[in-house]
């Protein structure tokens, strides 16, 4: 197991993100919001000290089964969602409070036409998702990432992704699942793994797909020089 993101939320705050960086860690994504009110209190400061580590950063909103729209109102004020970091719906078992699927569809609708960012919400789930849908497609939630939860040697994603596969893998909580279930910085913790190279993970990491870089523009000289003068043109930055 090559371990290249971690989790976290104000449970397991990281001590040392240039540890966590030189272990060969390529990302964090860190809670940010559960519900209509809840903002983790370390977020701000923790996002500081990834970013100056280099890491790349991403943020989770945990649903419930409020209000989607206020639910995604709160995420987006508070998390100040920025374009190069990923953005994740945690929807996972919560007893009574369980976000519903229409509830997450409305959520993640919300926050994409927000950021003007369609289909780049990525979906975390794991025996929930699979629960609810059983053997149905889901074409909406199909169309995202699937960040799946399972902490076992063969993960196994609903139908919805059966031709695109998990993007990030949830191996393990820190004490379940394969190891590694600890880093440097951290200690035991969240550990993932995706089905891409740390370099297409960097690049597929806010949007879900990489982008090349744009084409740099032509420019057109006019030279005007006497009869017999030799004009040399050199190319340069």
């Amino acid at each position: 197991m090559k371990l290249q993101v971690i989790d976290l939320s104000h449970w397991d705050t990281a001590s040392d993100y240039e540890a966590v960086a030189a272990a060969g860690v390529s990302g964090v994504i860190f809670k940010s919001t559960q519900g209509t009110s809840y903002t983790d209190p370390t977020y701000r400061s923790q996002k500081k000290a990834a970013l100056a580590a280099g890491l790349l950063w991403g943020s989770f909103h945990f649903g419930d089964n409020s209000d989607p729209q206020y639910q995604a109102e709160n995420y987006l004020a508070f998390t100040q969602i920025e374009d190069d970091e990923l953005f994740c719906l945690d929807f996972e078992d919560n007893g009574d409070y369980s976000m519903g699927l229409n509830q997450a569809q409305t959520f993640i609708m919300t926050v994409e036409e927000a950021l003007s960012r369609d289909k780049q919400c990525v979906f975390y789930s794991g025996n929930r998702v699979k629960d609810l849908l059983g053997t149905k497609k889901n074409a909406f939630l199909g169309e995202r990432r699937l960040w799946l939860a399972q902490y076992g040697t063969n993960p196994q994603v609903q139908v919805s992704w059966e031709e695109t596969g998990y993007w990030l893998w949830q191996y393990s909580d820190g004490v379940y699942g394969p190891t590694p279930h600890e880093v440097d910085g951290v200690g035991p913790c969240d550990c993932n793994i995706s089905a891409v190279s740390d370099a297409d993970l960097a690049a597929q990491w806010a949007t879900g797909s990489a982008t090349m870089p744009p084409e740099p523009p032509l420019a057109t000289v006019r030279v005007i020089a006497p009869p017999g003068v030799k004009i040399v043109v050199q190319g340069g930055e």
